[in-house]
């Protein structure tokens, strides 16, 4: 992609996501890099884009380690299912980690991670089956479980809507994951402000931003070929 069609496209995601915030106030865009090199990362990153986002390791620390001196200060997510024993490879060396899905991976966390790792508790708000996660009504419960780990602070949570989703059901399901996000935030657990919801990608960001989402999981809106 040249310089300039990666600054139309960057514009023109984050034109619509001011226009589809409530009362003026954005979310925070996460630029799903997995599916490119470091030099568009370095293209956007020039263009003022500070978040981005991976989902393997590998290619995570080799960005890393290209954009160190060019781009130091990128606010590194890791996005997508974490396999425990991959854990210790990488789990110091990102900000945010987007799916916190199960008790083990939260065991692994604690016992490998050097300082407090902000999370996001992953949350199955549609109920499909082939969706990692706790269930609605299993987040208190999880997050209760979490109140000795140390090294676990659950920032917000997480959702992933399906790709075939209406926008009726769309507006449910992020709707549904607001709610419940405010209610533990209310509920005012220490390890587990929950201030923050991590809900629509490129099919869906609009109305995710409708419906109070603070990061936005955004990647074949900005980096795929027209026509998409």
């Amino acid at each position: 992609m040249t310089q300039k069609l990666i600054q139309d496209r960057y514009q023109a995601v984050l034109d619509r996501i001011q226009k589809h915030s409530p009362e003026g106030k954005a979310p925070q865009l996460i630029a799903v890099s997995k599916t490119v090199g470091a030099d568009q990362i370095q293209a956007l990153y020039d263009l003022g884009q500070g978040h981005f986002g991976e989902n393997r390791y590998p290619a995570l620390l080799e960005k890393q380690a290209a954009l160190a001196q060019t781009a130091p200060d990128i606010v590194w997510h890791f996005i997508g299912r974490v396999q425990t024993r991959q854990v210790k490879e990488f789990i110091n060396q990102i900000d945010y980690l987007h799916a916190l899905d199960r008790f083990d991976l939260a065991k692994e966390i604690q016992k490998r991670a050097d300082h407090p790792i902000k999370c996001f508790l992953q949350v199955n708000v549609s109920g499909e089956e082939s969706k990692t996660g706790y269930e609605p009504e299993q987040v208190f419960a999880a997050i209760e479980q979490l109140v000795p780990y140390d090294k676990i602070e659950i920032v917000g949570l997480m959702t992933m809507a399906p790709a075939d989703a209406l926008e009726g059901e769309l507006h449910f399901f992020f709707k549904t994951l607001k709610h419940l996000q405010l209610l533990v935030q209310e509920a005012g657990y220490p390890h587990a402000p929950c201030t923050e919801l991590s809900m629509g990608m490129s099919q869906d960001y609009t109305i995710a931003t409708e419906e109070g989402a603070s990061f936005l999981r955004v990647g074949s809106a900005l980096f795929a070929p027209q026509g998409y």
